[in-house]
């Protein structure tokens, strides 16, 4: 089989309609962007349920081919199943890198298990309440909310009369406010030590981050993003007892001490 190239690849993004909503999809195409080109763009549900108008716009101008399933017996669902058989096919012809899944529903847990035993990257896209079982099934799980820029409060006009200015006093950024970063939590704090601790360091007792992050990657489906942070180089810089240090060629290594 030949290695896949991150970034380059054939990507199929598969939509729950019922369980996704439409205003998130600029942000899951652009992360998506990181496996490759999504060629591939399929939403599932019911589309005589009035709920599903954004999603029926957005086919339309993003080119996503809406798949129709209609509610053939009440509480069982059938999206979910078509969904499942497009993706095996999808998986079965080979010509797909990656997949994404905009769904929170945890029934797309064994789908998920099944792609990532050929090798297959999925990202799963999906809210805060994603049963933990479905995120940790994904090559990298993000919680949509992230994504989307914090609400920032219009500024007021200036008064004609300046105020003082106190000394030393930072300017307020142009253009707003950047997203509040999460806490990051213990679990991922020794996700990222023991990676540390696994991989090559050099004499002075640094790694490469891009060799941490890639060993933490494979053991956990945590994704940077979650915490507000565009790229692990960010996030660890707030991560207790961690320094960072950028090398020629703009390589990140970084360094524990205790």
């Amino acid at each position: 089989m030949a290695t896949r190239q991150e970034g380059r690849g054939n990507i199929a993004l598969l939509i729950d309609s019922d369980n996704a909503s439409a205003a998130h999809f600029d942000s899951v195409m652009t992360v998506l962007a990181e496996l490759g080109t999504v060629n591939i763009r399929r939403a599932y549900g019911n589309w005589s349920k009035a709920t599903l108008k954004a999603w029926a716009a957005l086919s339309i101008t993003q080119a996503i081919e809406p798949q129709q399933q209609f509610d053939l017996t009440k509480g069982k669902n059938a999206t979910d199943m078509k969904m499942t058989i497009d993706a095996m096919d999808l998986l079965a012809s080979g010509r797909v890198d990656g997949f994404g899944l905009m769904s929170s529903d945890s029934d797309f847990t064994p789908l998920v298990t099944r792609i990532r035993q050929d090798g297959i990257p999925v990202y799963g896209f999906g809210n805060a309440n994603t049963p933990e079982g479905f995120r940790r099934a994904c090559t990298r799980f993000i919680d949509v909310a992230a994504l989307e820029p914090a609400d920032v409060p219009v500024a007021k006009p200036a008064r004609k009369r300046a105020a003082k200015t106190t000394t030393g006093a930072k300017p307020a950024p142009a253009g707003g406010e950047e997203p509040k970063a999460k806490p990051i939590d213990d679990e991922v704090v020794k996700l990222l030590i023991d990676a540390y601790d696994a991989v090559k360091r050099d004499e002075r007792g640094f790694a490469a981050l891009g060799s941490v992050g890639q060993l933490a990657g494979n053991r956990s489906s945590f994704d940077t993003r979650n915490y507000g942070y565009k790229r692990l180089s960010d996030l660890i810089r707030v991560v207790p007892n961690f320094i960072v240090e950028l090398r020629e060629g703009g390589q990140t290594w970084i360094k524990r001490v205790h």
